[in-house]
């Protein structure tokens, strides 16, 4: 915490500070004292306020100060192409996966027909953008483009992408294949989850063969925010989908058995959790998980539910042999919208990351932008893990209040 004493050179000359066992005595003077999240408490008065350095401050003016990611200076690193049909107004929730010395990023894109579309990006040193394809590399099937209009229609714009595609994409690298999740909506009445792959040779030459996507969750829900993990658990392929009020994961032998006709039954009701402050409204989870030697680190979205239009991001840690138990949880956000590329776009006030890779002990995590840009913000990995054991709060508390 930083104290910081405002007053003019005449002033500090007119004031008397006595010394006694240490107490300061302070006589008009103004007190700020900047706690995180950039608010600054003041007080001031014309009489002489005693201050015992000694003794710690009022519960209700202390804030535990957390370790926050290391924005790039090159930010934001990608931006929509404004002659590029296809990515000429939004680039935006970027994943990430890195192999053979070089961070891989797919990117949702919007262009001109407000059809969301993936596209490509590389970097050799997880900042600057070494290499970016003109072309879509993803895009949904032409069989699944008209929309599902036995369903309701509903209120659902993600980025400002209302004529649907592929959102929000998720790579695991799992043996040699790449796996991708993502949020399929047709726009109009169905926001899925679908389930694609590509072999680790043809990532790697860019021979875009997907595999044909499947859906594995139910039609006429509304599902975002879905993660494979990077290893089998216990031997089975582990996909996380729901988080609070409590963390569920599906297990299966082979996701083969998704073959769009058995679906994950998730919970998307997304209580409110009075007992939490900045996260009280826990959105989703972020990029796939990353093991460590702690556990497995998650990081998340989330917002205070009175203040529901500030996307924040958060970290956790699972446990590596039952990842349904939360080990360590952040007190306070690592990333929040503070720059100006984060509150001026399509929605103001939104860091939201679906990638993160971890290059010689540095954590890289990549994140939209007020849905509209692509920034990158880093942290060395280890730095990260004792901070969320020293600041750890773990308590998940189920709140009947729904909004």
């Amino acid at each position: 915490m930083k104290f910081v004493m405002k007053t003019s050179m005449a002033a500090l000359k007119k004031k008397k500070i006595k010394k006694r066992a240490g107490v300061k005595k302070v006589d008009s003077l103004t007190l700020s004292v900047r706690l995180h999240g950039g608010k600054t408490v003041k007080k001031t008065s014309g009489k002489v306020k005693i201050f015992d350095l000694r003794k710690p401050l009022k519960k209700s003016a202390k804030k535990v100060l957390v370790l926050e990611l290391k924005r790039a200076k090159q930010n934001p690193i990608i931006e929509p192409a404004r002659n590029s049909y296809w990515e000429s107004k939004a680039t935006l929730n970027p994943t990430a996966l890195y192999h053979n010395d070089k961070v891989h990023i797919i990117y949702r894109a919007i262009g001109d027909n407000d059809s969301s579309v993936l596209g490509y990006a590389g970097s050799y040193d997880g900042y600057n953008i070494a290499e970016r394809l003109p072309y879509p590399v993803y895009k949904r099937p032409s069989h699944s483009v008209k929309p599902d209009i036995s369903l309701a229609p509903i209120d659902y714009i993600s980025g400002g992408g209302w004529n649907g595609g592929c959102e929000d994409p998720r790579l695991t690298l799992l043996g040699d294949t790449v796996y991708m999740l993502y949020t399929a909506f047709d726009g109009w009445g169905s926001v899925r989850i679908a389930l694609t792959s590509i072999p680790l040779a043809d990532f790697e030459k860019k021979n875009w063969i997907w595999k044909a996507p499947v859906l594995i969750s139910p039609r006429g829900e509304v599902h975002k925010n879905w993660v494979l993990f990077p290893e089998k658990i216990n031997g089975k392929f582990a996909i996380l989908h729901s988080f609070f009020p409590t963390v569920r994961i599906d297990y299966f032998e082979s996701l083969n058995e998704l073959d769009g006709t058995k679906f994950i039954h998730s919970d998307n009701t997304r209580p409110i959790d009075s007992s939490r402050d900045w996260d009280s409204w826990f959105r989703g989870v972020g990029p796939a998980p990353i093991k460590t030697d702690i556990g497995w680190l998650i990081l998340y979205h989330a917002m205070d539910h009175k203040n529901p239009d500030r996307y924040r991001l958060g970290a956790l840690i699972l446990d590596l042999k039952d990842p349904t138990k939360v080990l360590y949880r952040s007190s306070a956000p690592i990333l929040e919208p503070e720059e100006y590329y984060e509150n001026n776009g399509y929605k103001w006030g939104v860091v939201y990351s679906c990638g993160a890779v971890v290059v010689d002990g540095t954590l890289f995590v990549y994140y939209g932008g007020a849905d509209k840009v692509i920034g990158v913000a880093s942290v060395p990995l280890n730095r990260l893990l004792e901070d969320l054991k020293t600041h750890r709060m773990t308590k998940l508390k189920k709140q009947a209040v729904q909004l």
